[in-house]
């Protein structure tokens, strides 16, 4: 495992100890790899997954820099959450650092009405 990796991981096992979603407030989580991201909004308690959006979803139309692909994603899955009356979520930024396209995102989301 490259030293990256590891650091990662170990970040995300320290984060995911304090986070947990439920159905009030479900844990939003999102995925980074170096051409897409992914996010999930999830109910821990039951193991659903309520909504989820990427920048490999079909009906979303996604152009620009990596950071504004980000942004859509993130108003995409506020209005999901909010269609279906999801208000509040807990982010989980899976061990990545709040920076780039992590920020673009939770902040678009916020913009669109998302409460974290």
């Amino acid at each position: 495992m490259g030293q990256e990796l590891q650091g990662r991981s170990r970040r995300k096992c320290r984060i995911r100890k304090k986070l947990t979603g439920n159905a009030e407030r479900p844990r939003m989580t999102v995925f980074r790899s170096a051409r897409h991201i992914y996010v999930q909004v999830v109910d821990d308690m039951k193991g659903n997954t309520l909504a989820a959006t990427s920048t490999r979803h079909k009906g979303l139309t996604i152009e620009g820099v990596k950071t504004e692909q980000a942004k859509s994603v993130g108003e995409s899955i506020a209005k999901q959450c909010l269609s279906k009356g999801i208000n509040k979520v807990v982010f989980d930024r899976n061990g990545y650092i709040y920076h780039g396209r992590i920020k673009a995102l939770a902040d678009a989301a916020r913009e669109a009405g998302l409460e974290f």
